[in-house]
């Protein structure tokens, strides 16, 4: 029988023990012989020129896009006003204006505005709704108006009620034609 303190085995291989050891024994080792190490993947010119290029990216690009998706959410309450027929479009639209001035502080009020009901516009004007379009929609009433006043003279309406009626849409034009003139200056 062989003595206990020995290092192998019956069969000729070390002990578990002793294993562990020599295994441990290797790992400082391989710890202690000199090798390149780096922290990256890359080479040192290849990080240079990636980190040159990531500058750039935050200093020009990230800024313009921070700005376009804070004016994006900025006009949000002028476009739902808009497709709301919003009778206070003009008015939404100037707030969220000046929101963008003021940092944002004014949109919230904004926002909740054009999802209101304008209770006083309805007192007022009998409806809560505007109609909104381009300057060319008071030129197709107006030819509207002109258009109804032909069918009314087909129809033998008198002459002078027809009268009154083509002095008063030339009194609407005229006014009209004032307003814009106003509006442009």
């Amino acid at each position: 029988m062989m003595p206990r303190n020995s290092v192998t085995t019956q069969a000729g291989r070390p002990r578990p023990g002793r294993q562990y050891a020599i295994a441990l024994w290797l790992f400082f080792v391989a710890l202690a012989l000199p090798t390149e190490a780096r922290a990256s993947l890359l080479s040192p010119e290849l990080e240079d020129k990636l980190a040159n290029v990531l500058a750039l990216f935050v200093i020009f690009v990230v800024p313009v896009v921070l700005i376009a998706l804070f004016w994006m959410v900025h006009i949000l309450p002028e476009k739902i006003a808009h497709k709301r027929h919003h009778p206070q479009f003009e008015a939404i639209r100037t707030l969220c204006l000046l929101s963008l001035v003021f940092g944002g502080l004014l949109w919230p009020i904004a926002w909740l505005w054009a999802y209101s009901k304008p209770v006083l516009h309805k007192i007022a004007y009998g409806t809560d709704t505007a109609r909104h379009g381009s300057e060319g929609d008071a030129w197709d009433e107006g030819q509207e108006l002109h258009q109804r006043l032909a069918r009314l003279e087909e129809r033998g309406i008198p002459a002078s009620e027809l009268t009154t009626l083509r002095a008063d849409l030339a009194a609407l034009e005229a006014k009209f034609a004032d307003v814009k003139l106003v509006d442009e200056h």
